[in-house]
């Protein structure tokens, strides 16, 4: 039966030790997709302490824009996958010019159809704060959290992380509501 678990919060909330942590205590071959590209000497040492996190348990796959098809491509390979992050991932769709809407549905088709037998995906939510100055930063923080809902309602299991410490804010137990998604903007 698959599992997926959504894990989001704030920058430096522990979501990706927690997901870390979570995934590595299973058993079985681990894949972890990373988003995040190497654009400055900043983000090279943030990588690098990223993958140092790892052990050699873990198959890295670097994939910036399309994780629905490397999902597809990698089916039935991995017991785990860990996606860090759908933040990263959705700015770099964005600045690639690529259609938010149709790039989440294929995402969102993908892990429902194309799920190993747990899939641990991290996400920043970023509505807490100030309304950003900009368009683009107002459209971002609009496509993040309309994305942050379609993977909170595939997910069996969500939580909330803050400083540090998971808050499951739904289960499969207890099955949260979820609004109906009103879409992106692209």
């Amino acid at each position: 039966m698959q599992k997926i678990m959504f894990v989001l919060g704030g920058s430096r909330s522990g979501k990706s030790t927690f997901a870390l942590k979570e995934t590595s205590a299973v058993s079985g071959k681990k894949a972890f997709i990373a988003t995040a590209e190497c654009l400055d000497e900043e983000m090279r040492v943030r990588i690098e302490k990223h993958r140092q996190e790892r052990n050699k348990d873990w198959v890295t796959h670097e994939e910036p824009l399309y994780i629905a098809r490397l999902m597809k491509k990698i089916r039935g390979e991995y017991d785990v996958i860990l996606i860090d992050c759908l933040t990263l991932w959705l700015s770099n769709i964005m600045h690639a010019g690529l259609n938010t809407e149709d790039e989440v549905k294929e995402l969102t088709l993908s892990i429902s159809g194309n799920c190993p037998p747990l899939l641990y995906i991290i996400s920043n939510e970023v509505g807490l704060g100030i309304v950003p100055e900009s368009p683009m930063g107002r459209k971002y923080r609009d496509n993040l959290g309309f994305l942050n809902q379609e993977m909170a309602r595939i997910a069996n299991n969500v939580y909330f992380m803050v400083a540090g410490i998971p808050l499951e804010v739904k289960s499969e137990k207890r099955k949260g509501k979820s609004r109906k998604n009103r879409g992106f903007e692209g």
